[in-house]
């Protein structure tokens, strides 16, 4: 099973369109550079708007049939395919600019054939910007000259002051993501996910219209309107967005409303999607030249009790849902802690520029649970990671829900983190060098830095504590500071003869207290075995995860 459908198939292949310089077109297309020279583009009559007025555009939405979005000549989309969409550039002469916001589109395509519709937002009204060609360069003999107008964008973009690169986009279903703090597009958020990870198809909710404008307050840099459509859901979001500085990431304060046509099984609000296939966690499973490759390396939460958890991702044998039940959470979300370019050795992606992203709740979201969807994957195409917060009352139809929330794009998240953190987790054949390593026997290291540890030598009183399921069996274990660094490493080997999954965790302690967060673990002891086996005995000295 995989996660993306052929939107999100279409999202990974224009990874190395966003976020990249925009560059004029060559050759000698005199004519059209003379029509786009003269080019103004065309805005729709004024309106009244409020995010109130467009909430009740949803309500009123949802109380009728759904009705799914017109994709004018498919035929047609169908022949701009990869290759003939990328071709196609934005003419940066045609941006829109919205007060000092510039805005520059996305064409429609074979991966991407919802059109939306754009407009601005000034002293409470709005009008549409009118979809033109001549915003676009396109290649002689591209199939995108068939299109009519008045078929929409795909997308937008808002770019730096200099039109260089981009720092936020929303392209594909109700997907956007940012450049992060250094300028280097990761992972994606979403506004609404619903029943992601479960054997009947998920439903991706569609963005269908945006509406831009610049905030006159200064509390924000701009704020983007958005009015979501599905089978099951209409909504209306608000998005408060500070674009931030250089080396500290995009802010983005979100307010939804959210009107059910049908009852929803799996609610996903705040959802983040990502890529994980190996780290040094599960390094024996990734057949690569690269130590690690992945675009987050755990899931970091807060609970509504404070207690502060570290999940490591996990590349499953199957499709696996892991449920965190907590009331009302004080935040979650999916974080790339290692950032040393060595630990990925990737010049083209740069892995460890990946930014972090972090959902704080706004008001109590109650009782639920922060459940995370790991996906199997053997390559670094396809997103494979979600996390989100599932309310414990699930949607009715006809029922109004609200879910008001702040979401960071950073290196790490915006929280007080007093205790020691996870900072890596390691995988290997459980025993003794030397000696025949036992079938089903793991060894876990899992190392913990931090203040709370500063200081602490093995003498003072460091204990481990670890938690086990049944039919898994706890056979040594024992902390140490790591020699040379400011770490302490937890080490302990379980026994899990046939054993599917297990769910282990791990703390450090000293008179009762706890010096580090909950490390919560889960591994795929039989997953393991495969892979040892796979190196040419069933019980291979050699099997180790572990990271050179």
């Amino acid at each position: 099973m995989r996660l993306r459908s052929y939107v999100l198939t279409g999202i990974a292949g224009l990874a190395l369109l966003l976020g990249q310089p925009l560059l004029p077109g060559s050759g000698a297309r005199l004519a059209a550079q003379e029509a786009t020279s003269a080019f103004k583009a065309t805005l729709g009559p004024s309106q009244p708007f409020s995010f109130d007025l467009l909430a009740d555009e949803a309500r009123n939405l949802a109380a009728t049939p759904y009705v799914a979005p017109v994709v004018a000549q498919p035929e047609v989309l169908e022949r701009i395919d990869y290759d003939a969409h990328w071709k196609i550039r934005f003419r940066p002469e045609t941006t829109v600019r919205v007060g000092d916001v510039p805005v520059q589109f996305f064409h429609l395509g074979t991966y991407f054939r919802n059109p939306i519709t754009v407009g601005v937002v000034e002293n409470g009204k709005a009008r549409r910007i009118g979809y033109d060609p001549r915003f676009f360069e396109i290649p002689p003999g591209s199939p995108a000259h068939d299109l009519t107008e008045g078929t929409g964008f795909a997308g937008f973009r808002l770019m730096d002051p200099d039109l260089k690169t981009d720092w936020i986009s929303f392209l594909g279903a109700s997907y956007f993501r940012t450049s992060g703090p250094v300028g280097q597009y990761g992972m994606s958020a979403r506004g609404l996910a619903i029943n992601s990870g479960m054997s009947t198809p998920e439903e991706f909710p569609l963005f269908t219209k945006f509406l831009i404008e610049k905030p006159k307050d200064g509390e924000a840099d701009v704020t983007i309107y958005a009015l979501m459509d599905s089978p099951s859901v209409a909504g209306a979001y608000r998005m408060d967005i500070t674009r931030g500085q250089p080396g500290i990431g995009q802010t983005m304060r979100i307010s939804s409303r959210l009107f059910f046509r049908n009852p929803v099984e799996r609610l996903g609000i705040g959802p983040l999607t990502s890529m994980y296939w190996y780290s040094e966690t599960n390094r024996v499973l990734g057949f690569d030249w690269r130590p690690e490759v992945h675009d987050a390396d755990g899931l970091m939460m807060v609970m509504g009790n404070g207690e502060q958890v570290w999940r490591p991702l996990m590349n499953p044998p199957r499709v696996v849902t892991s449920s965190f039940m907590t009331e009302n959470p004080k935040g979650f979300g999916l974080m790339q802690r290692d950032r040393r370019f060595e630990n990925y050795e990737d010049d083209g992606v740069f892995y460890e520029k990946r930014a972090s992203v972090w959902i704080a709740p706004r008001g109590d979201w109650g009782p639920g649970q922060i459940q995370l969807v790991e996906i199997p994957t053997d390559d670094e195409i396809y997103d494979n990671i979600v996390a989100f917060w599932n309310p414990a009352e699930q949607p009715v139809a006809g029922q109004e829900r609200r879910f008001d929330y702040d979401l960071t794009w950073m290196e790490d998240a915006p929280v007080p983190q007093p205790l020691a953190k996870t900072v890596a987790t390691r995988i290997g054949a459980g025993g003794v060098p030397g000696h025949p390593r036992p079938a089903g026997h793991l060894k876990l290291a899992i190392d913990f830095e931090g203040p709370a540890l500063a200081g602490l030598g093995q003498t003072d009183g460091v204990t481990p504590n670890i938690s086990v399921p049944e039919g898994v069996r706890l056979v040594q274990s024992y902390a140490l500071p790591v020699v040379g660094t400011h770490r302490w490493r937890l080490i302990f080997d379980i026994a899990a003869e046939g054993v599917e999954t297990a769910d282990l965790r791990a703390y450090l302690a000293r008179d009762g207290k706890p010096l580090t967060e909950t490390w919560l673990g889960q591994v795929h002891p039989t997953q393991f075995d495969r892979a040892r086996a796979g190196h040419g005995t069933g019980t291979p000295a050699n099997g180790s995860a572990e990271a050179n």
